[in-house]
């Protein structure tokens, strides 16, 4: 079975940031190799809807691999123009 978890991405208080960044830690299983898989999970937090998870362009990614420790998620938001995303959103993860 692959080990799964979630975390929290903070783009910070309006007007936010354009990227964002958590670490996952305790992971000692994990070796260089591993891989790593994030997505955004609609799931609310005091900032945002489950519904704004879903239509938020929003793009998450793993990497950074530190064997026996963990690895790094990355947000970036995607959308047009000069626009930010702000608060917090939900991200789940799974490696193998």
């Amino acid at each position: 079975m692959a080990t799964t978890g979630t975390a929290t991405l903070d783009f910070g208080a309006f007007p936010g940031a354009s990227d964002a960044s958590v670490a996952i830690t305790g992971q000692s299983g994990i070796v260089s190799g591993s891989l790593v898989e994030t997505w955004l999970l609609p799931q609310a937090t005091a900032d945002h809807s489950v519904d704004e998870h879903r239509v938020e362009p929003l793009v998450v990614l793993a990497d950074s691999i530190v064997a026996g420790v963990g690895f790094t998620i990355f947000g970036r938001y995607d959308g047009l123009g000069d626009a930010r995303a702000y608060g917090l959103w939900t991200v789940a993860w799974v490696w193998n």
